[in-house]
């Protein structure tokens, strides 16, 4: 289950990547804005991820 999270992780990366160029390049500080909250994103979905995972084995570990 977790390669298709770190591949749709990768590509918010590479987006966010393309907007911050994209951004640079028109002097625009929209675009810059949400580049930095599209990568922010990914990096919550990965934080979320994991911190279920381990709670979730916490709690099946328990019971």
């Amino acid at each position: 289950m977790l390669i298709p999270i770190l591949v749709f992780d990768v590509a918010l990366v590479a987006w966010s990547l393309h907007l911050m160029e994209r951004a640079f390049a028109n002097k625009e500080f929209s675009m810059m804005l949400a580049g930095t909250l599209v990568a922010l994103a990914a990096a919550a979905m990965l934080v979320v991820y994991f911190l279920m995972g381990h709670c979730m084995s916490y709690l099946l570990e328990a019971s």
